[in-house]
């Protein structure tokens, strides 16, 4: 009874995991002709599941590292940052390129993303592997088919765009408010919620205003193109 109640638990904690690896996959993979987006879900899955694995087998480790929440949280801005601004003009980047481009962001940042997720399910689990192993494994569909569906939903809605970054930002902001040495500046309450939501804001607020800028860009370019071109034909 005992095993089938960690297992439910596990269970439980790696759909709600997977829910977050399916809009990270999905953002990733959105630019991709459509035969690479399926390999990247299927491989950005296999790669997420196993860096899982090999994460809460070495949860006790990683606790051990000062400022490993600071750092990641930091690098999941970054992240967070690039997923939003990133445009749909992949013209001039070869598939190949844009193919691993999208597989390491999905890893690196499914790997920052899990470090408190784990401890959840290293502490559901009793050390019991073979719990963790069977519950990842039961959340790879809702990862791939997850991913599938909201890659979709993006080209239809593109404001599933902005929602997904503000989401990693959020995660982000959250790591670095528990990193155990800056536990005194968040003490606060008003202060911790506070600089969560500046975070937030300012990766959108960036993002937006690169986003205008590039679309700025491209149609003076479009412009000159015209110009240049009725020019010639004069």
């Amino acid at each position: 009874m005992e095993f089938l109640t960690a297992l439910l638990s596990i269970i439980v904690i790696d759909l709600v995991l997977a829910g977050d690896n399916a809009i990270l996959i999905g953002l990733a993979a959105r630019n991709l002709p459509k035969p690479q987006q399926k390999k990247v879900i299927i491989w950005g899955s296999v790669g997420a599941i196993v860096i899982r694995i090999i994460a809460t087998l070495a949860v006790v480790w990683l606790l051990n590292i000062p400022g490993l929440h600071l750092v990641g949280g930091l690098l999941l801005v970054i992240i967070a940052y690039k997923l939003l601004v990133d445009d749909n003009d992949h013209g001039d980047v070869q598939a190949a390129g844009s193919f691993w481009a999208a597989i390491r962001t999905v890893i690196i940042a499914d790997a920052l993303m899990g470090l408190d997720n784990v401890l959840a399910v290293a502490g559901a689990s009793h050390g019991n592997m073979l719990l963790v192993i069977i519950g990842l494994l039961v959340s790879v569909p809702v990862v791939m088919w997850g991913s599938t569906i909201i890659i979709k939903w993006i080209e239809k809605y593109p404001i599933i765009v902005t929602i997904g970054s503000a989401i990693l930002a959020w995660t982000a902001s959250k790591m670095i408010v528990a990193e155990p040495f800056l536990a005194d500046y968040f003490s606060n309450g008003w202060i911790k919620y506070g600089f969560e939501l500046l975070v937030i804001a300012t990766v959108i607020l960036a993002g937006k205003l690169k986003q205008k800028r590039a679309t700025q860009r491209k149609e003076k370019e479009m412009y000159d193109e015209k110009g240049l071109r009725k020019v010639e034909s004069h």
